[in-house]
C-alpha cells in the first residue's frame, strides 16, 4: 500500500506541474476539489475511504491554495447533497450560505471530514459557483462551477488510480448574430 500513496504524491505534483503551466492557480480564484479517496486507490467510489490519501490530497492543495490566495473548498459526497467544506473566511468573503452538517467518511468522505477537522474554523456550505474545479474519482464537481465550464487538458490522466477532470470556466456568450466576442 505504501507504494500507492508514493505513486499518488507524485501524481498530484505530476498535476500541479501542468496546471501551474496552464495558469490554473490564479489569486482570488475559487477552487473545488472533489475527491473519492476509495478511488485514488482502487477501490470502488464511497467503499474504502483512506484517512492517508485525505491527507496527502488535502496538505497538497491547502499549501497552493494559500500560497497563490485561492478560496478553496472541498465538496462532500451525496449523503450530504455535495455541500462543500470551507473555511469561515472563504465562506463569508464569498457571501455563502452556512449548512449545518459535520462531514465525515460515512458521509460526505474521508477529504471532507479531513478538511472540516483541519480547516481553521470550518463551516459548511451547500453550494458554490466556483472559478476551478478538480474532480479526482468522478464525484460530479460540476454543479458547483460557473457556467460555462471549459475542460483542462493535463498529461496526467489519474491522480493514484482515480480518473482526474479539471475545468476552469468562462464567461457565457449572449446575443445572436450581430453580438460580438473578444
Amino acid at each position: 500500500m505504501k507504494d500507492a500513496f508514493v505513486k499518488l504524491k507524485n501524481d498530484l505534483q505530476a498535476l500541479t506541474d501542468d496546471l501551474y503551466k496552464a495558469d490554473f492557480f490564479t489569486p482570488e480564484k475559487v477552487l473545488v476539489i472533489g475527491c473519492s479517496t476509495s478511488e485514488t486507490i482502487g477501490e470502488h467510489i464511497g467503499k474504502s475511504s483512506s484517512d492517508e490519501a485525505a491527507d496527502l490530497i488535502f496538505k497538497h492543495f491547502f499549501e497552493i491554495a494559500n500560497k497563490e490566495n485561492m478560496h478553496l473548498l472541498f465538496q462532500g459526497c451525496e449523503h450530504i447533497n455535495r455541500s462543500l467544506t470551507t473555511s469561515r473566511h472563504t465562506m463569508e468573503a464569498l457571501k455563502l450560505e452556512e449548512v449545518t452538517v459535520v462531514p465525515h467518511k460515512e458521509a460526505g468522505g474521508s477529504l471532507s471530514e479531513l478538511a472540516y477537522k483541519e480547516l481553521s474554523d470550518a463551516v459548511v456550505v451547500e453550494s458554490v459557483t466556483a472559478d476551478r474545479g478538480i474532480d479526482i474519482g468522478q464525484t460530479l464537481i460540476g454543479m458547483h462551477l460557473k457556467h460555462v465550464a471549459i475542460p483542462v487538458r493535463t498529461s496526467v490522466k489519474k491522480v493514484g488510480e482515480a480518473v482526474v477532470t479539471i475545468a476552469t470556466t468562462r464567461p457565457k456568450l449572449v446575443g445572436g448574430p450581430r453580438a460580438h466576442y473578444k
